[in-house]
C-alpha cells in the first residue's frame, strides 16, 4: 500500500518552523523513499524553497477544520490511500521509519499506547467509560496517529467530531481551554473496536515522560531518554519504562524552547545543505549550545535567590498559545 506521513502547521508562524524541522529530520533518514509527506497548513508561503519541492501541500483556511487541537480530528479527510502515520509538528525523527508502517499494517485506526479504565485522564476515567458502557479506554500520547482510509477509518472520524460536540457534557476536562484530541480520539476509537499497538520503548517518548538526563544527535540516530528511578522527584511512576531510545521524540509544551531542540534543528538544516562540517558544528555550538547552557546555569543559580527577594515571577505565555 502507499505510505504517506502527515502533518498540520496553521496559525501562527512557529508551527510553520516546527513542521519544517520534522520533514527536515524525515529527509534526513528517508534520502531516497517512496513515502510521500503530506503537510496541511493554511500558510504555504512561509515554506523554505527546499522543502516546498518535497513535500505535498494541502493548503486550508485558518479555522476551516477548527481550532487548536481539533484539525487533527479530521484526518480522514485529509488523508490518501493507503497507510497514513500522522506525526505532530513539533516532534523530529531519529531514524527510519519503515518498520512503524509494518507495524501498523492491517489497523484501521490506532495509536501507540495502552489502555485506562480508572482514574483521571482529562476527566473521570470509570465514570465516562460507564456512562457509555464500555470497559476501558485507550490511553496514549496524540503525537502519533494511523490511519488506513475506508469508511471504517471515516466512521471512527465522524464519531470522533460528534463527541467533540459533547465534550463538556461527557465530562472531559479541556486542556488550554480546547477540548483534548486524545481522549476524544480515545472514546471514538474504543466505540468502533480500535485498538492501540504496545510501545517497546523504541517508537515514540517525549521530554515530559522522560525528565532525566538526555542525549540527542539527530544526525547520527542517537536518541537515549531517561525517566529517574523512584525516588527521584522527577520520576514519572505512570510511565513503564526507565531508559528508552525512540525513534521519534514529542518535544511537548515550551521544549521547542530549549537549545537542545534548536540545536538539533539547525544542524538538520546545515546537514541537509550539505554545510555541516567541523567549523560549522563549532559556531552553532558556541551561538546555541554554549549560550544555552549558560542560560541554564543562570536560571538554577539566581532562581533562588530571586524567588526569596521578589517572589514568584508570573508565567509567562508560551509562543504557541
Amino acid at each position: 500500500m502507499r505510505k504517506n506521513i502527515l502533518t498540520i502547521a496553521t496559525g501562527k508562524s512557529v508551527y510553520i518552523d516546527m513542521a519544517v524541522n520534522l520533514i527536515r529530520s524525515f529527509l534526513w533518514w528517508h534520502p531516497s523513499t517512496s513515502i510521500n509527506v503530506q503537510l496541511v497548513t493554511d500558510r504555504p508561503e512561509l515554506l523554505p524553497a527546499g522543502i516546498v519541492d518535497k513535500i505535498e501541500i494541502i493548503q486550508i483556511q485558518l479555522n476551516q477544520y477548527g481550532i487548536g487541537f481539533s484539525t487533527k480530528l479530521y484526518l480522514d479527510e485529509f488523508a490518501k490511500d493507503g497507510q497514513t502515520l500522522f506525526i505532530d509538528s513539533d516532534c523530529l525523527i531519529f531514524g527510519s521509519l519503515e518498520f512503524l508502517f509494518e507495524k501498523f499494517k492491517g489497523n484501521t485506526v490506532s495509536v501507540i499506547g495502552g489502555y485506562i479504565n480508572n482514574g483521571e485522564w482529562f476527566g473521570d476515567i470509570k465514570k465516562i467509560c460507564a456512562s457509555y458502557r464500555i470497559e476501558k479506554l485507550p490511553k496514549f500520547n496524540g503525537g502519533i496517529y494511523y490511519l488506513e482510509k475506508g469508511d471504517l477509518a471515516t466512521k471512527v472520524y465522524n464519531d470522533a467530531r460528534a463527541i467533540e460536540k459533547l465534550y463538556d457534557e461527557i465530562g472531559f476536562v479541556r486542556l488550554r481551554a480546547q477540548p483534548n484530541d486524545e481522549v476524544i480520539m480515545a472514546l471514538a476509537m474504543q466505540l468502533n473496536n480500535q485498538k492501540p499497538i504496545t510501545d517497546d520503548g523504541r517508537i515514540m517518548s517525549d521530554l515530559q515522560s522522560c525528565q532525566g538526563p538526555y542525549i540527542l544527535n539527530v544526525i547520527d540516530g542517537t536518541a537515549k531518554l531517561n525517566n529517574p528511578p523512584y525516588p527521584d522527584p522527577k520520576h514519572q511512576n505512570w510511565y513503564p519504562f526507565e531508559k528508552v531510545s525512540p525513534i521519534i521524540v514529542h518535544f511537548l509544551g515550551d521544549y521547542t524552547s530549549e537549545y537542545k531542540y534548536k540545536l538539533e534543528s539547525y544542524k538538520l538544516n546545515l546537514a541537509l545543505s550539505k554545510k555541516l562540517n567541523i567549523l560549522s558544528m563549532i559556531k552553532i555550538n558556541i551561538k546555541i549550545k554554549y549560550t544555552g547552557l549558560f542560560r541554564v546555569f543562570l536560571k538554577n543559580t539566581f532562581r533562588p535567590l530571586y524567588r526569596k527577594l521578589f517572589g514568584f515571577r508570573e508565567i509567562k505565555a508560551s509562543k504557541r498559545n
